[in-house]
């Protein structure tokens, strides 16, 4: 992993977003929190703190909340994986799921959380393709599940 520089671009703009990366975490299960393909990283899935599902036990804008906690936590794990936030080029995609309530459907305005503040961050960089989908559950009854795919400068 190469050095990590003492504060990247990313977490200064997180700084003035009023937010900072969570903890590190430990994949909960035989897989890897990120992996590289050329300029690919492929990062598994996130969840955030909010449980429950989204249209009954979990309103639209805890919904939210969750889908951009689940993006500080790829970021941590991004971090942790690279040493360097500012190696990250691109967002190319982004795939979110829903825990939802049989007839909640607007799982894209959900997932609009996570893509609002990956623009935010990373500006037109963060501009990604996306699927937004309802799942009947997700892993420990989290609300949201992202996964997200970045293009990295180089090696």
């Amino acid at each position: 992993m190469p050095e990590k520089p003492e504060i990247s671009n990313v977490e200064r703009r997180l700084t003035a977003l009023g937010l900072e990366l969570p903890p590190s975490k430990q994949p909960v299960a035989n897989y890897l929190g990120c992996k590289r393909s050329g300029d690919l990283l492929y990062v598994s899935g996130q969840i955030g703190l909010v449980r429950g599902a989204v249209g009954s036990d979990v309103t639209l804008a805890q919904g939210q909340q969750c889908a951009r906690e689940a993006v500080l936590q790829m970021l941590r794990t991004v971090d942790d994986t690279t040493g360097d936030l500012d190696q990250i080029v691109s967002v190319e995609k982004l795939l979110g799921f829903v825990r939802s309530a049989d007839d909640f459907t607007q799982q894209p305005k959900v997932i609009d959380g996570a893509s609002d503040l990956l623009i935010a961050i990373f500006g037109e960089a963060g501009r990604h393709s996306r699927t937004a989908t309802g799942a009947p559950q997700l892993p420990f009854g989290a609300a949201v599940q992202l996964e997200m795919t970045l293009r990295l400068r180089p090696e």
